[in-house]
């Protein structure tokens, strides 16, 4: 599982298909006129100025034209439920949460892998004799995406459909604004279906029309989890209230990372730790209505906070997901703590501390979210029936989703489960701490209003470059001037400064 929630959390590169591109740009000359312009805009500085030569407003993609379906889905196709996805993750949740699941048929036993994946036979099947077909592409060199844009391309001229893909918060518009989406009022849910789901899921996959194009099952707020060993060494309590107390803002958090420091702990692992918590609070998106490439001055904000820390010793000089960083997470290291969203804290620092009762949670000095996954309509799906049924019963039906948490600890886009549920709730790998209240107040406090579709590119290609900065490799300027040059690269759409 924590293989699977490292993928999760969008490590790896996305690049825009010439078609998606199109798709995204609409039918207008806004996309073509940036790729030709050379770039030539200064969009921002390396000391976190303001864009000086276009428009900061965000990026506002036009909703592209649906495409015709020009082929009828085939009679083998209607009898098959084809899902694309790059790992287990869904299909794990379909196979125990998704009643119409044939696991008879299907050979589920209950038992799982070494990765805490249900074992299954060779061909699955709902209770209709439907086939579940997984189109199952790895994330890694983007993969993923490659091989969706290419499908979703085909679809309207094939007679074998894809009827539902799976989509990540980081590109999530550039799916919602391309063509190969069905709308989720279309596919059959009302706002009476979705009125629990928490307001930023929803506006993370509404496109430009004021449509919502997907649906998840989970609501991925942040807090930060710390060692209560350390906790107690060094600010003489681990009581979550006490803790929170001492970091709740980054002036704190910053002189409790100096004690830490004298006691002879890290306050964070490594550079990129604290990132989402900036990133995701930013008060500007990416790239703006021009086309042109914006740094916020919040992301600044945490390229200054580590390169102080890196520079003072407050932390370990770890790259995220890397061996070392996984054992700092360990009764061995010595980090005092990390910022986690949901599925983090249950997957990934549980499997890496291997010891309950080490941490405790508390909200930290920022409301964030970090991570999630939706599921979209194939445009020209001939399952929707069985379609709008998965999405209802994953994502709308309180009950189920109260039963997805107790079971797995994932927290579940559904305000009126999760209320339910934090009356009393314990955590075994917390100490028996109530983290999903903590979960229920952070939740409504999340803004995605800047997400944006070159979200993911832009914030992988920005942390590596200023890897180099804080380990002293090369200078702020420099490390700018290396993030333009690879996003450039990696999107030749956008403007950056010459």
């Amino acid at each position: 599982m924590a293989q699977l929630k490292k993928i999760l959390a969008g490590t790896f590169a996305v690049v825009m298909t010439a078609a998606v591109f199109a798709g995204c740009g609409g039918s207008d000359s806004s996309s073509k006129g940036a790729a030709a312009s050379g770039g030539s805009t200064d969009t921002s500085t390396a000391d976190g100025g303001d864009n000086k030569g276009g428009s900061s407003a965000a990026l506002k993609e036009k909703k592209a034209d649906r495409i015709t379906q020009t082929a009828e889905g085939s009679a083998d196709s209607k009898k098959k439920l084809r899902i694309c996805t790059w790992n287990e993750e869904f299909k794990n949740r379909l196979r125990a949460y998704y009643d119409q699941y044939d696991k008879e048929k299907s050979g589920m036993t209950g038992e799982t892998d070494k990765d805490g994946n249900f074992i299954v036979g060779e061909k699955e099947y709902l209770k209709d004799g439907t086939e579940i077909e997984w189109l199952t592409t790895p994330n890694k060199d983007n993969a993923y995406q490659n091989k969706l844009d290419t499908d979703l391309a085909a679809q309207a001229g094939s007679d074998m459909k894809i009827d539902m893909f799976l989509i990540e918060a980081d590109y999530a518009l550039k799916y919602v604004n391309g063509p190969y989406v069905m709308p989720v009022k279309e596919v059959g849910l009302t706002d009476d279906d979705l009125k629990d789901q928490y307001q930023y899921t929803k506006d993370i996959v509404t496109d430009s029309n004021g449509d919502l194009e997907a649906v998840s099952w989970q609501a991925t707020p942040g807090l930060f989890a710390y060692r209560r060993d350390i906790a107690k060494d060094v600010l003489g309590t681990d009581e979550p209230d006490k803790v929170q107390e001492a970091i709740s803002d980054w002036t704190k958090f910053n002189e409790v990372a100096a004690k830490m420091k004298e006691k002879g702990y890290f306050m964070l692992s490594g550079y990129d730790d604290s990132y989402r918590t900036f990133s995701n609070n930013v008060s500007k998106a990416w790239v703006d209505s021009d086309y042109n490439v914006q740094i916020d001055d919040n992301i600044w904000k945490w390229v200054d906070q580590t390169k102080e820390y890196t520079d003072k010793g407050y932390n370990n000089k770890t790259g995220l997901w890397s061996e070392e960083w996984g054992k700092d997470q360990s009764k061995e290291g010595k980090v005092f703590g990390f910022f986690y969203s949901t599925w983090g804290i249950n997957f990934t620092l549980a499997g890496n501390a291997k010891s309950n009762d080490l941490f405790y949670v508390c909200p930290g000095p920022q409301a964030y979210y970090w991570g999630g996954t939706w599921m979209c309509a194939a445009d020209g799906t001939d399952n929707v029936e069985t379609v709008k049924d998965i999405m209802k019963k994953l994502t709308c039906d309180a009950a189920n989703m109260k039963k997805l948490t107790q079971e797995t600890q994932d927290y579940t886009n559904n305000q009126t489960a999760m209320k339910e549920l934090s009356n009393g709730f314990k955590s075994e790998f917390l100490g028996g701490q109530n983290h999903i209240a903590m979960f229920v107040d952070a939740a409504p406090k999340i803004d995605a209003s800047n997400a944006g579709p070159y979200d993911q590119g832009c914030n992988e290609e920005f942390q590596t470059a200023f890897h180099d900065y804080f380990s002293g490799k090369v200078d702020k300027d420099t490390a700018t001037a290396n993030f333009y040059k690879a996003i450039k690269v990696k999107y030749p759409n956008l403007k950056t400064p010459s």
